[in-house]
């Protein structure tokens, strides 16, 4: 549970589920439903990534950390993170006017829309592959059937059991167990995989261009000396690795507070010790204090799974 209070008096309380799993699937602690079935949203995007890698797409256009970094992000729409999604548009002889992720509201090009880089990395993979460009986002693509094949892969499952829908940005997303999500996010800190190394090295480097300055994902990261992923997605849900010890973490705060999932997450670092002391104070002061006399305090513990 999470609780904001407005000097010493509770004001508003958020519900959260969290699970730990390893990369055989085994759950080893959690906090309220292991198999709680929500949205992966936005955590799905460094398995998204997959075939851009390996297809030779990346490779073939030698795009580097920054590349990979950039088509695994929910970025803040600067100049920056425009320029590297563009960067991956001009290298794969692509225009930003093929991009069908929407234009934001403060913006003038879809460039600056905070899936971009996701976008022109599909669009670059079929490329590649000789895929059609204008259907990339249809779940019967064979760009998402490769994204959902992969996926249902790394979860021991057949691709026709996976339950996808759109997301905002118009691309497919999944509804998985949470267990399901931390399953991913062990596999991709675990080292075993070439490919997703490929791509947890890019955001462990590249934190910046994986969210933005001031962003809870990039703060985390810059922290962890590469020893802790982190990628978010809307309504509520937080995902973590474990770098090389093949852990991952799931999170979903039942009413989708922001706020929540990431003082729940600091809440879990601290109680695994993945962080130091040090990195998340630092931390513990951008995203617990939310204004002056306005605190979060998070109550409870992960439990060992029997």
């Amino acid at each position: 549970m999470v609780t904001l209070n407005r000097g010493s008096i509770a004001e508003s309380h958020h519900r959260v589920h969290a699970v730990v799993c390893d990369e055989q699937g085994r759950v080893l602690m959690a906090a309220g439903e292991a198999g709680y079935e929500t949205f992966i949203r936005s955590a799905l995007k460094p398995f998204q990534a997959l075939p851009f890698v390996s297809s030779g797409a990346a490779d073939q256009m030698d795009v580097g950390d920054r590349g990979l970094a950039i088509s695994s992000a929910s970025h803040c729409g600067s100049t920056m993170h425009a320029r590297e999604a563009f960067k991956l548009l001009w290298k794969a002889e692509l225009e930003s006017s093929q991009l069908q992720c929407p234009k934001p509201e403060w913006g003038d090009s879809p460039l600056q829309h905070n899936c971009s880089g996701k976008h022109a990395a599909f669009l670059a993979t079929c490329r590649k592959m000789g895929w059609p460009l204008e259907s990339y986002l249809q779940s019967d693509h064979p760009l998402q059937e490769e994204i959902q094949r992969r996926v249902a892969e790394l979860l021991g499952l057949p691709p026709q059991e996976l339950l996808a829908t759109r997301d905002d940005c118009g691309a497919p997303t999944l509804r998985l167990q949470l267990a399901q999500m931390a399953l991913l996010f062990a596999h991709l800190g675990a080292s075993r995989h070439a490919e997703l190394e490929q791509i947890s090295r890019a955001m462990l480097t590249q934190p910046d261009l994986v969210a933005g300055d001031g962003r809870f994902d990039t703060e985390l990261m810059r922290r962890s000396h590469g020893q802790v992923l982190s990628k978010g997605g809307a309504e509520g849900v937080q995902c973590l690795s474990r770098i090389g010890e093949g852990l991952g973490v799931a999170i979903k705060v039942e009413d989708g507070a922001r706020r929540a999932k990431q003082a729940v997450a600091l809440h879990l670092l601290r109680e695994l010790e993945w962080l130091t002391p040090t990195s998340l104070d630092e931390l513990e002061q951008q995203v617990l204090i939310v204004n002056n006399g306005v605190t979060l305090e998070v109550s409870g513990t992960l439990r060992q799974n029997s």
